[in-house]
């Protein structure tokens, strides 16, 4: 029993890391008000917290205690806004390493074709994982219309980015549609993120818009769902007329992006 209430264990304290419940600090309860809070032995909750240190999650300080390691990342989005997750990487003073994996031009999948406006010319195709500190934190799939892209090399992709790159050659993203969802590892996403195949992913599919409305690149990104979250926040609440969840709409099936 043991064996698994401390799997369990780890998995409860993994979420409350990605909701960011420990707060600025990182600080998480001592080994014994854990043991008190989730009914279990200090055995098992060391246990439970040397499983998350092994995954780069938690880290133990001398005389302090244990503490989120900053390798898990959470965002706050204000409605009508739109950030990378690199700028919530920088705020915690780390740094995102691309590393590119498949780059070339190539026909692109039906949805993202439509989701792009394209007929039948190949777009460019750009597979890379990134990291922090060395540890795996999304895999990123990008496609961009083969005359946006004209000018996009493989070390541009690797080191700037793709989107990054766009903009210093002129283009401006007047608009980002993001959809969020929630997925598992594939083998192929489990090699290249070095984690168990059907581990829990975040889904986030990006959409950018130039300022004339045109379709300028798509991003799918798998993120490890461990590693970093997404958090809008609602300004203003609807009026008694209305059952309208404040900054929420439902888009025309022409607008969806997947």
């Amino acid at each position: 029993m043991t064996g698994a209430r401390f799997r369990q264990l780890a998995h409860e304290l993994r979420e409350r890391i990605s909701l960011g419940d420990f707060g600025e600090s990182g600080a998480l309860e001592s080994e014994a008000a854990l043991g008190r809070r989730y009914d279990v032995s200090r055995v098992t909750v060391r246990k439970a917290l040397e499983e998350l240190r092994e995954q780069g999650l938690v880290e133990s300080r001398p005389g302090a205690g244990w503490f989120v390691s900053a390798t898990s990342f959470h965002q706050t989005l204000a409605l009508g806004t739109f950030r990378h997750a690199s700028s919530a990487v920088a705020a915690a003073g780390k740094t995102v390493v691309r590393r590119v994996v498949d780059f070339g031009y190539r026909p692109a999948p039906e949805p993202v074709a439509d989701a792009l406006g394209l007929d039948s010319a190949d777009a460019l195709y750009s597979r890379s994982v990134r990291t922090v500190d060395g540890e795996p934190l999304d895999l990123v799939q990008e496609w961009v219309p083969a005359l946006v892209a004209d000018r996009v090399s493989r070390a541009d992709a690797e080191r700037l980015g793709i989107w990054a790159t766009l903009q210093r050659q002129g283009y401006r993203v007047s608009s980002v549609r993001q959809t969020i969802s929630a997925g598992l590892a594939s083998p192929g996403d489990a090699e290249l993120l070095d984690v168990a195949t059907g581990s829990p992913l975040l889904l986030v599919r990006r959409l950018a818009l130039g300022q004339d409305g045109g379709q300028l690149a798509l991003s799918d990104h798998r993120y490890l769902a461990h590693r970093f979250s997404l958090e809008v926040e609602f300004r203003g609440w609807p009026v008694a007329s209305t059952t309208e969840t404040p900054g929420l709409r439902a888009l025309p099936a022409a607008a969806r992006t997947a």
